[in-house]
């Protein structure tokens, strides 16, 4: 069979619109297509591929496990499961760990509890959840609503009820909002799809207070912020304030499917036998990968390094800059790196991802208006010189155009 795009059309949904180019295989932070170019990947499936591509450990854990055991029901678990479990929880606050396929998932199982756990303890009348515009909670009826994106929850019919929105970084707007009928309160405790918004300490601290005085609980969705994208193993531990409930994604699996929500013993408990499910989840092939993800991750080597590449990142973008004034603001954390357009590039952010792509960069979007970068943790230096490099002969053809 002869793969090309045009088969695309054909026979998948089309509801994305990928690139002409057919990625065919990959090594850390190198790709290839089809025609055998080579492309320097700064956009890592977007804050998926947290280790680059075919990292050898994951491969090792992948091959093993593939010769042992595949799936089991849920009537059932795994010593895999179990283990990563283990591991989250004696990393992390949390205390008890439910794992299911996907961020999105994640995120639905965090929303549940957050709703059972109000309805058990307080009454029926305590089921609002808080939100934040411009936020991005997966793409589940539920979670695509709670998500402040009306892009991309209207035009299915009637949504969930009960979900209000404040605005990102103004504890005001929250504070008009939140009383004693509200359940939850969710937020990425840094805005990946809205921009690249950090909090501000202000907020994050005020947020969390606000929650404790009217009885409601705090969820954090890390699926892109965490798996160490920050440079900490979890985006909150930076921010001197635990949630009550954390949705993992993304680079958890460092490519391989799997999500997971961490929450403390005492809430856990509401979701009893029966409330909450799914086929997948803690499957042995996707734990035993994310378990040797987890293991590459959290140390202080990768760590510290996210950080270094943070700052090499943002110098480079900076050069860039002085010499072609495109960008009003470089932002992020970790391997999680935002150039905001000026004005007079306003809604221009896809033409550079495409201009790099001819060059041989991938970058991303964040919006419009940002031009975002969510490269492998471990991105080799000399990878980072040329894909920078192959960049700025993107940002030069846009602006010379």
């Amino acid at each position: 069979m002869t793969v090309t795009r045009a088969l695309f059309d054909d026979v998948m949904v089309p509801n994305y619109s990928p690139a002409a180019v057919i990625p065919v295989r990959g090594q850390g932070s190198r790709v290839w297509d089809q025609n055998d170019k080579e492309y320097i990947d700064f956009a890592g499936g977007i804050a998926v591929n947290c280790l680059g591509h075919c990292h050898p450990a994951l491969v090792g854990a992948l091959k093993e496990q593939g010769e042992k055991l595949w799936h089991l029901s849920n009537v059932m678990t795994n010593e895999p499961a179990l283990r990563l479990a283990k591991k989250l929880t004696d990393a992390t606050f949390a205390d008890k760990v439910y794992f299911a396929n996907s961020g999105a998932e994640a995120n639905e199982a965090a929303l549940k509890l957050a709703r059972r756990w109000a309805i058990d303890v307080h009454g029926e009348h305590k089921t609002q959840i808080i939100s934040f515009k411009k936020g991005f909670h997966g793409r589940t009826f539920f979670t695509v609503t709670v998500g402040g994106q009306p892009a991309y929850s209207d035009g299915f019919g009637p949504k969930p009820g009960d979900i209000v929105h404040a605005e990102y970084n103004n504890l005001d707007s929250l504070k008009e909002l939140i009383s004693d009928k509200t359940c939850a309160v969710m937020l990425e405790p840094i805005q990946g799809e809205g921009g690249i918004i950090p909090p501000t300490k202000e907020f994050i601290e005020g947020v969390r207070q606000l929650c404790d005085d009217n009885n409601a609980l705090l969820i954090f969705d890390e699926v892109q912020s965490g798996a160490g994208r920050t440079g900490e193993l979890y985006a909150y531990m930076g921010l001197g304030v635990n949630p009550d409930i954390l949705a993992s994604a993304k680079g958890l699996g460092g490519g391989f499917p799997i999500g997971a929500m961490l929450t403390t013993t005492e809430l856990a408990k509401h979701l009893k036998i029966g409330t909450h499910g799914s086929t997948y989840g803690g499957n042995p092939l996707a734990c035993a990968v994310a378990e040797a993800a987890l293991d590459t991750i959290n140390t202080p080597e990768v760590l510290n390094g996210v950080k270094e590449r943070e700052a090499i990142f943002k110098a480079k973008l900076e050069e860039i800059n002085n010499k072609y004034n495109v960008f009003k603001d470089i932002r992020g954390q970790g391997m999680l790196v935002g150039a905001e357009l000026t004005d007079a590039f306003a809604g221009r952010a896809k033409e550079f991802v495409n201009a790099a792509l001819a060059e041989g960069t991938m970058i991303l979007v964040a919006g419009a208006n940002v031009i975002r970068f969510t490269p492998s943790l471990v991105v080799p230096l000399e990878d980072i010189d040329q894909g920078m490099a192959q960049f700025e002969k993107a940002v030069a053809s846009i602006v010379n155009a």
